[in-house]
């Protein structure tokens, strides 16, 4: 070796057009997500499902996606990160036919958690297929920034989609949306992407599996069920068994030659804080998009249609965001980037606090604008850090723990900042005798049961319910300004480190710290990777010998 670092190989039109197959789950995703919330008010007035059955549905996939997103981007590396993807695409369109014709509230939970595993399968993939075939650091970025757009543009055509297909079709066919997409992926797949895997993977270990997920499960329980009131000692409990049970993993994957967990990649400062950054933004998000589609539709009035339209300037607009954020990091560092973004955010949130319960819906936009603007270029430049953080071989175990701080954030934001609203609404509504109980513990409900009551006891329950709803975001708005305005500082301070020089550029020593054959922190050797590239070329460590 001359001590020279090789140049890395630039992306053709192939791996430009396979983005484009990428991007496809991607933009599924999110488009399945916000169609959902939009949904909502015309699957409760079907199904009928209690408070807690209606925060299942809107999180168990969410959850289930964070639960097993680890365990998906380890067997990527053991089967192919290609076939994982296709069949995670076969399961998850056969379970979006079942959600969409459910017969009820357990059924939907149950397929909308059959989608979560298999979604599971997509995200990891993706990823780290993009960091297979871009491993030029100033390309990779700009298809990180492409990437993370796509989810952005779910979620601002499923809005438009979606309100289209509840004005004319019934809630499930919202779900069908997903069919048509994954038919293309499973076409397109095989033609444009490569092949990656890992030449020695390691085993995968069904015990660290099982203990990821009841690491997870217990404590999401727990705060479930005390943000919906009643007994407190066994929901924390049920929090105290699920950490105690988290902390018996990470010793577990300490000691593991091949973990689950690969928390040598912990060993960067920039990586775990990258993490901690994004999912503090998901968590904020994931709860207030719940929210305003509910207020846009049951206190402010907007057709699913109307209600889907308001939301598309500020999705347009994070997806500009994300795009200028790689470009606005090369003039002043990623960490001014991002933490100056989460303070924008800050202030949007600050108007959601405002927001009253008529006439609120310019204040709503206004606040969602803000804030996505200010979290859209930390999407990308976040995981472009982790991503870019580990080397290729290493490249599913880093998307892993990326999707997975993304998508447990914005199921836990459902799960706690839905649940805190859903606490203020049943403390300060009040129900009318002769009304169904139900109506004292969601928004939904109490609409679904003015639909059944003459227009004067109608009135009664629906102008104290949406009183209490709107106190409910009010005080999600002060929750989510504090956080975003400290998050925001912590990032400028805690990223400094990743933000020297282009934002896509990474030193040699970072290259080097996971030379292949290395120990980690819990002295597990770095696997090579082997990856089979489109000109039928394998990369075993970042050599290329042709076959």
């Amino acid at each position: 070796m001359n001590g020279e670092k090789p140049t890395p190989a630039r992306a053709g039109g192939r791996e430009w057009l396979g983005l484009g197959v990428l991007a496809l789950p991607t933009l599924l995703l999110s488009l399945d997500m916000s169609v959902l919330y939009l949904a909502l008010p015309h699957l409760a007035a079907d199904l009928r499902p209690s408070g807690g059955q209606l925060l299942w549905i809107m999180d168990v996939y969410g959850f289930m996606i964070a639960g097993f997103l680890i365990t998906m981007g380890t067997l990527g590396d053991r089967v192919g990160r290609r076939r994982l993807l296709m069949i995670g695409a076969a399961v998850f369109g056969l379970a979006s036919v079942a959600a969409a014709f459910a017969p009820s509230s357990a059924a939907l939970i149950a397929t909308r958690a059959l989608m979560g595993v298999a979604g599971a399968t997509l995200m990891p993939s993706t990823l780290a297929l993009i960091s297979n075939m871009f491993t030029d650091p100033r390309q990779r970025a700009v298809a990180i920034a492409v990437w993370s757009s796509c989810f952005m543009g779910g979620t601002a055509i499923g809005p438009v989609v979606g309100g289209l297909l509840l004005e004319w079709f019934w809630w499930g066919s919202v779900f069908l949306l997903g069919v048509p997409v994954m038919v293309l992926l499973l076409v397109c797949a095989p033609l444009l992407l490569p092949e990656h895997r890992a030449a020695e993977p390691g085993r995968l270990d069904p015990v660290s599996v099982a203990l990821s997920l009841a690491a997870i499960l217990p404590v999401v329980y727990g705060l479930k069920a005390v943000a919906e009131g009643g007994a407190v000692l066994a929901p924390l409990g049920s929090v105290a068994l699920g950490l105690a049970v988290g902390a018996l993993f990470v010793r577990r994957q300490l000691r593991l030659p091949d973990p689950l967990l690969d928390l040598g990649l912990f060993r960067r400062p920039a990586f775990g804080a990258a993490l901690g950054v994004m999912m503090a933004g998901a968590v904020t998000m994931g709860g207030t998009f719940l929210l305003i589609s509910q207020y846009l539709q049951m206190v402010a009035g907007h057709s699913s249609l109307v209600a889907g339209m308001w939301q598309v300037p500020p999705a347009l607009a994070m997806i500009a965001a994300t795009m200028a954020g790689a470009p606005l990091a090369a003039r002043v560092g990623r960490a001014n980037v991002i933490g100056g973004g989460m303070l924008v955010t800050a202030s949007g949130f600050a108007l959601l606090f405002l927001v009253p319960v008529e006439g609120g819906t310019p204040l709503v936009v206004a606040g969602l604008l803000l804030a996505s603007v200010g979290l859209g270029p930390g999407a990308a430049l976040g995981t472009d850090i982790v991503v870019g953080s580990a080397p290729r071989e290493r490249a599913g175990a880093a998307a892993s723990m990326s999707e997975t701080s993304g998508e447990f954030g914005v199921a836990m934001g459902v799960a706690l900042l839905g649940s805190l609203a859903s606490a203020v609404y049943r403390a300060e509504v009040t129900v009318p005798r002769g009304v169904p109980e139900e109506a004292g513990q969601t928004l939904p409900a109490a609409v679904a049961a003015a639909g059944e009551l003459p227009a004067g006891p109608a009135q009664s329950l629906l102008g104290p319910a949406r009183e209490a709803f709107t106190s409910g975001i009010n005080l999600v708005g002060v929750i989510g300004c504090a956080a975003m305005a400290v998050f925001g500082v912590a990032a400028m301070v805690l990223l400094r480190s990743a933000s020297p020089g282009p934002p896509q550029e990474r030193e040699p020593a970072e290259e080097d710290a996971y030379a292949p054959g290395e120990e980690t922190a819990g002295g597990n050797p770095a696997p090579a990777d082997e990856s089979a590239g489109a000109d039928g070329s394998v990369r075993v460590s970042g050599t290329e010998n042709r076959t």
